[in-house]
């Protein structure tokens, strides 16, 4: 049966895609709103790392505390501290209220209530659909992200630049008030809380990260994945910066080059189904990784705009295929009784290199420069592919049935 006739997921679907399309906007809006205000290049870009700091902080936690609580209220909940913080923005800009700090304290409270909802969206997506569909089901969802990262940019410019980046941000509030009304025409109760076995918090997180770390199968994924996010998130950091500086592109440029590369993550969802049906996941991952540290190395070999949108598009392609398949992978290997805490300790670790890869990649333009520090995130990108060729992973040829440890 396809997904689009399961009410359930078509909701899921819909709650996770409307979202996503404000948050494409807020992400031009909020460094414009803080440029309103007169903030420095650094006051802008610790606005962009403040979101990750709850990821730090309570990352590994909110695993345990997820499985103790029934899933939709929630993500439901999550949504609504998403509006209220964004909604406060446009409010506090009206009364001339609106300052650095505020933004900051809005930039936490939704990155916070972020990383609740994707932990606790994660771990529903398995009961809504058979496991024959998750991979569908993955990529459907990767398919709204691609889709809202191509469109959710130029929206977000026209928005801001019609109404103002308060008035941009007051719309994308909406968006999740809807995403929180698709949440509640959801017919299927959320799995009660899962039991989390004798001890406290702190064992119950140990008791995940032992599952993580202990495991044939997701420990490898987790090592590939932490890798390249260290080094993408310099590349994400320094793209825009050598597009100028080193290439010399307009921002009219550069604006397609980025829709160009998101285009390969695009299809790289449509493709991930059948590469799983033809080859196995084990060798779709395998190729995943082999993808995108290729478009990684094209980025410092490029002189001109063709070679960099190409390998930016190699780069989306490879992602997001490995995306895919990494998540319906792990969602299939993990008992639900456990599935929030593996969620969060993929999250703490993977987005714990985040802010650290765009710091890194800061620190070394001085000695290496823009094309070198892109030199040594390629590097790094290709080792992420060592933890998977050297495991269980490498020729696995159909998702595991029940636990593998």
């Amino acid at each position: 049966m396809s997904l689009w006739r399961n009410a359930d997921f078509r909701n899921l679907w819909l709650a996770q895609s409307v979202s996503l399309v404000g948050t494409q906007v807020t992400l031009l809006a909020f460094p414009l709103a803080a440029l309103l205000l007169g903030g420095s290049a650094l006051e802008v870009s610790l606005l962009a790392a403040v979101e990750f700091v709850p990821v730090l902080l309570l990352g590994l936690p909110v695993g345990a505390w997820v499985e103790r609580l029934p899933l939709r209220p929630v993500l439901i909940a999550s949504d609504l501290i998403r509006a209220g913080a964004l909604a406060v923005v446009p409010l506090a800009y009206v009364m001339d209220m609106l300052t650095m700090p505020l933004l900051y304290g809005v930039a936490f409270l939704i990155g916070l209530a972020t990383l609740f909802f994707d932990v606790a969206h994660l771990s529903w997506l398995p009961d809504l659909v058979t496991e024959e569909q998750l991979t569908d089901g993955n990529a459907k969802l990767e398919t709204s992200r691609s889709l809202s990262q191509l469109a959710g940019p130029g929206l977000g410019g026209g928005l801001v630049q019609v109404l103002s980046a308060p008035v941009a941000i007051a719309l994308d509030s909406l968006t999740y008030l809807a995403s929180a009304l698709f949440l509640t025409r959801i017919g299927k109760p959320s799995r009660p809380p899962q039991p989390t076995g004798e001890g406290g918090l702190g064992r119950q997180i140990g008791e995940g990260l032992r599952f993580v770390a202990g495991h044939r199968l997701l420990r490898p994924l987790m090592l590939s994945a932490a890798a390249a996010e260290l080094a993408f998130a310099a590349v994400l950091a320094l793209q825009v910066v050598y597009a100028v500086q080193v290439l010399h592109l307009s921002a009219g440029v550069i604006g397609l080059a980025l829709a160009v590369g998101n285009a390969g993550g695009l299809i790289g969802a449509l493709l991930a189904g059948k590469a799983v049906e033809r080859y196995g996941p084990g060798p779709v991952i395998v190729g995943s990784i082999a993808l995108f540290a290729a478009g990684a190395a094209m980025l410092p070999m490029s002189g001109e705009v063709v070679l960099f949108g190409g390998g930016l598009f190699v780069v989306y392609l490879g992602v997001v295929l490995f995306n895919v398949v990494q998540v319906t992978l792990c969602q299939t290997a993990t008992p639900p009784g456990l599935l929030g805490r593996m969620n969060a300790t993929f999250r703490f670790v993977t987005w714990g290199m985040v802010p650290l890869g765009a710091a890194l990649g800061g620190l070394l333009v001085a000695p290496l420069g823009l094309r070198g520090v892109l030199w040594v995130a390629a590097a790094i990108t290709a080792l992420s592919i060592v933890p998977p060729v050297m495991s269980a992973v490498r020729t696995l040829r159909a998702y595991p049935e029940g636990v593998t440890v």
